[in-house]
This record gives C-alpha cells, sequence and structure tokens, in this order.
C-alpha cells in the first residue's frame, strides 16, 4: 500500500470499517464525516490511529484537506448511493491509481458503476448480511456457494456427509453464538467446508412446505374471495339444490326434467305452469328468485376478488397458516432477506409499518402475504400469525423496534426463533445472555470485513457467516523478503484463525488443492486462505514486503515468541 487510507461517512458501517482497518490491518485511517458529535462521530472520534476531519460536503476541498491525492484506497460509506457515486467521481480526478470502494444498495447499477472507474469495487452491505439472517431463520447454515480458482466451495453439515470435505470450519455445538473457529483437529468441526462435486444435494429441502396445487389453489381463494358473498351464493344456491329435488317430487316430474326446468328458470326463462299444484307453484317461484339473485352475487364476488387482488396486492392473512418466516422490517435488508427466503420456497409473512419502504413493492408484486403496523404491538405480530410460524427475523433501521419486536414474538410463543439486528454489539451480547434469544446480528458488522477487504486490494472472493462471526476467503501473495517467504506451508496455518485452501504457484493459473504442509513458500507464490478476520490481519503482514509493514508489526515478527 503506498499510502494512507479514507473513509468517508458518519454511518455504522464506517465506524465498523475504520475500526476494521486500524485495529485488523493496523492501516493508518483518516475519516470524513459532517460532525465528530453526531451519529457515530463520537465513536469513530475515538478509534486508535484513525484521525477525523469534519467536512459537510464531500467536495475538493475536503478531499485535499486530507491529502486524498497520495491516498491508496477511499471508501464511500454513506447512505446517499448518488452522494457516493458524486464524491467517487471526484477522488478519480484527484487521485487516477487510488482503489474505489463505494457502497450501493442496487448491485445491478453497481455493476455498471464500476466500469467508470479505473479501479473500484462496488459493495452491497444489504447483501452481504442477508445470507446470514436467512441461516439464522432456517436454524442451518446457508448454501453459502464461493467460486475459487475453477471450483464451487460450499458450507455444510458433516454429519449431511458431503463426499469433499476441504476442511473443518467450526464447532458449533458449544454454544451458537459463539462457535469454535478453525478448529484442531478439524475433524472436531460439525460444520465444513467442502468442493462441490456434482453430487445431488438439498441442504434446504427440509424447510420447504409440501403442499398440493390443490391445497394452495383452495387456500388462496379462501383469502382472495369476500366471504359473506361467497355465503350468500352458496345459499341461494343451496335453496336452488333443494328447489329442485320438491319439485320433482311435489309436480311428480322426473329428476332430470325438475333439472331441466331449473336450469331455465336460472336463465330467466321462466315458464308459468298454471296446472300445477299450490306447493309446486310455490317451490317454482321460490326457485326462479333464488336464480336471479344468485347471478348478480357470483358476479359480484368474482368482481370483488380481482379488484381487491390488483389493488390490494399481497393476500390478507384472514385464515390461519403455520410453518412460515416473519419478517419484520422491508428496508434494503429485509428486501434481500425476504426474496431470498421466497426463492428457496420458504412461506414467508412481511411486516412493515411504512407502506412506502422499498421492500413493499416486491411483496405485493409477489403476492407476499403482509401486515402494515407497528411490528412492536401484540395486535400487529397476532396478525402475522407469529403464534404459529418458525421464525421472527427483525431487521429493521432501529435497534429497540427490533429488540421488542423480538420480545413481543417471545410473549405470544414462548419457543419462537428471533433473529435480531442490533447494531449494538454489547447489547447483543447481553440481548443473547438475558432473554435467550440466540441469535443477533448487525449488518454492518457483517459486511465490515469484506468492505476492508476490498480496500487492502486483494481479490474478495467471498465472507462466511458462523453464528455471529464472519470468516473470509482472500488470494493474498507472497512478496520478496516478506516473512513468510521461504517458510513451509504448515507456518500458514494456524488453529482458530487461518488454513490454507490452496496453493498458486509463483503466480501460475492453476492451484493445487492439497499442497504439502512441508513446502517451502517462494515469492510469487499466491494463497488461497480461509481466515478471521484477526487472522487474515496477519497472514497479510506475513505476506507482504519488510517495506509495507508498520513497525511494530516488524518488531512483532522479529520477537522470539514472535
Amino acid at each position: 500500500m503506498r499510502g494512507h487510507l479514507v473513509v468517508c461517512g458518519d454511518t455504522p458501517l464506517a465506524f465498523r470499517l475504520a475500526d476494521e482497518l486500524a485495529t485488523r490491518y493496523l492501516q493508518d485511517v483518516t475519516v470524513i464525516l459532517p460532525s465528530k458529535k453526531r451519529n457515530h462521530g463520537p465513536q469513530i472520534a475515538e478509534l486508535p490511529r484513525v484521525k477525523v476531519h469534519e467536512a459537510h460536503e464531500l467536495n475538493d476541498e475536503a478531499f485535499r484537506d486530507v491529502n486524498a491525492e497520495a491516498a491508496s484506497a477511499v471508501a464511500l460509506v454513506g447512505n446517499s448511493e448518488v452522494g457516493n457515486i458524486h464524491a467517487a467521481l471526484r477522488v478519480q480526478e484527484l487521485n487516477p491509481g487510488a482503489r474505489l470502494v463505494i457502497r450501493m444498495s442496487n448491485t445491478s447499477l453497481g455493476q455498471r458503476i464500476r466500469t467508470l472507474f479505473n479501479d473500484c469495487a462496488v459493495l452491497s452491505d444489504g447483501a452481504m448480511a442477508a445470507p446470514s439472517f436467512v441461516a439464522a431463520a432456517l436454524g442451518d447454515p446457508a448454501p453459502s456457494h464461493v467460486r475459487v480458482a475453477g471450483r464451487t466451495l460450499y458450507v455444510a453439515r458433516r454429519s449431511d456427509r458431503p463426499t469433499s470435505i476441504i476442511c473443518g470450519l467450526a464447532d458449533t455445538r458449544r454454544s451458537e453464538g459463539n462457535p469454535r473457529l478453525l478448529p484442531d483437529p478439524h475433524e472436531s468441526a460439525n460444520l465444513v467446508l467442502a468442493v462441490a462435486d456434482k453430487t445431488p444435494r438439498d441442504p434446504l429441502l427440509s424447510h420447504r412446505p409440501h403442499r398440493s396445487q390443490v391445497s394452495g389453489l383452495t387456500r388462496n381463494l379462501a383469502l382472495i374471495l369476500n366471504r359473506r358473498l361467497m355465503q350468500v351464493a352458496v345459499s341461494l344456491l343451496a335453496v336452488i339444490v333443494i328447489g329442485t329435488v320438491l319439485l320433482s317430487i311435489a309436480a311428480h316430474y322426473g329428476l332430470s326434467e325438475s333439472v331441466y326446468l331449473v336450469l331455465l328458470d336460472l336463465a330467466g326463462a321462466a315458464d308459468p305452469e298454471p296446472s300445477l299444484g299450490g306447493p309446486a307453484k310455490l317451490i317454482q317461484v321460490v326457485v326462479t328468485l333464488a336464480s336471479l339473485a344468485l347471478v348478480p352475487a357470483v358476479t359480484a364476488a368474482v368482481v370483488d376478488a380481482v379488484v381487491r387482488a390488483r389493488l390490494a396486492g399481497p393476500l390478507e392473512l384472514r385464515e390461519p397458516i403455520s410453518g412460515h418466516i416473519v419478517v419484520v422490517g422491508l428496508g434494503g435488508v429485509g428486501l434481500r432477506v425476504v426474496a431470498q427466503l421466497n426463492d428457496l420456497g420458504v412461506p414467508v409473512v412481511c411486516v412493515e409499518m411504512n407502506e412506502d419502504a422499498v421492500g413493499v413493492p416486491f411483496a405485493r408484486r409477489e403476492g407476499l402475504p403482509l401486515v402494515i403496523g407497528d411490528a412492536t404491538r401484540k395486535e400487529t405480530l397476532r396478525s402475522a400469525w407469529v403464534s404459529t410460524c418458525r421464525a421472527v427475523v427483525t431487521v429493521t433501521s432501529d435497534d429497540i423496534t427490533n429488540l421488542e419486536a423480538g420480545l413481543s414474538s417471545r410473549d405470544l410463543k414462548d419457543n419462537v426463533r428471533v433473529v435480531l439486528r442490533l447494531f449494538d454489539d454489547d447489547l447483543a451480547g447481553r440481548v443473547h445472555r438475558n432473554f435467550r434469544i440466540p441469535v443477533s446480528r448487525s449488518v454492518s458488522f457483517l459486511a465490515a470485513p469484506a468492505f476492508a477487504a476490498a480496500m487492502m486490494e486483494r481479490l474478495i472472493i467471498g465472507t462466511i457467516p458462523v453464528g455471529r462471526k464472519v470468516m473470509l476467503i482472500a488470494d493474498v501473495p507472497i512478496a520478496q523478503g516478506s516473512v513468510l517467504e521461504g517458510r513451509p506451508l504448515s507456518d500458514v496455518n494456524q488453529p482458530g484463525e487461518s488454513r490454507v485452501l490452496a496453493l498458486g504457484r509463483r503466480g501460475g493459473p492453476h492451484f493445487d488443492w492439497a499442497p504439502q504442509a512441508g513446502y517451502r513458500l517462494v515469492r510469487g507464490d499466491r494463497l488461497i486462505v480461509l481466515a478471521t478476520r484477526t487472522g487474515i490481519g496477519h497472514v497479510r503482514a506475513r505476506s507482504i514486503s519488510p517495506s509495507q509493514a508498520p513497525p511494530a508489526l516488524r518488531m512483532r515478527e522479529e520477537s522470539p515468541g514472535g
């Protein structure tokens, strides 16, 4: 890295990112934000190795004040996507060689935006965090597929007996919220990283509802059609059927002839018959009047159903449902969680207080049940049938709302699985211990490692959330004069921190997925490494040349206990 790092924003992601760069990578960071006293400014200002520069606008003057012309990387992680793009264009004009990392929730637009810059990564924190929320809601590891050097890796349980295990990933049996990562020996891990070898598998099969098409159609019709109009139509139809039988008896007609006469009455072609007796005449009149009323009743029911389906969009939960997942909050993160659950075939009920939320149009377009209301009120949660659901995922942007909705859900169903989105890590830990809520996650916590890795100019292969922790897969080159040059490959493998998945010798295009532990590393070698946030920082520090390493790290590596 040829210069310092710049982070723009006072968001939770900006705080997590600055902390990651300063404490994990030991980098000098300058953060540009509007005020040290607002939002996450006070927390950012207290971070070590971090300088704060106050600027109300990300203009050329602000970037010159922090010497952005010499920065090696600049991260734009503010809430305004337009502002992030505008600021990135300014930085490129001042420093064409700087690496840009832009936060954007619109990933399709982001892929087009990145082509406008020389060296740019466009990342979505919501997209990175959503798989973790989905995994927590299902109580299983998400089907995390990562394409690495021509192979597809995925996370699986050892009990599923995957055929090609690379290494043990974590032991989650001790504590769901605090798993033991990269245990030694790796056979003790119940969660593993494996290579997809075209073996048929469906890790989420047990989560898919087994409903027939007929039962699904019946349920949907029951929810769409107006109950009162249908009751009227059924009553009139019953009168007509009974009238047909009585007419056959009173007038001494055969059943087929009675049906014929009633069908004519239904068509409005009633033919008076003076020779009929009094009871038969009365029956014919009643049937005729019921027939006249049936046609508009059925028409009204059909028209009402069509209008309500088009205007209201999602189905209203009038009938009890069970086995579903309730997602509270349809913002950027909630939208992605709902979309992934829906794609996996898991029944979802959405709860949102604001009808203008970004995820509401998606729910209506997909015909998903949607409850508009305050999720902190038990009446709203009852409307979403929390009492019979499988899990509740609260992903609004407010910690208190998420916590209150989670606790209220527990009141309605004591054993319901609750997944909270909480920024405050200390609060998350205390909630886990005191309220028996096993899983709580912060979007910025899950996304920050990938943003930091992108700023450090390494290939971002993927992130793997495990409980409340995050693991990284990175491509690490061995530099000349680095600590690792000349050392055996086994030195990189540190229990609980890092493990080499594959070795690319001298920068060659092919990787060895079963390298010898005694192989001596040389400059130009590339390592595909699976590591914790701490582990990836240590591996990087030992793989770079001495001139790039901070003095504190050089002293640490040269010490006898290093």
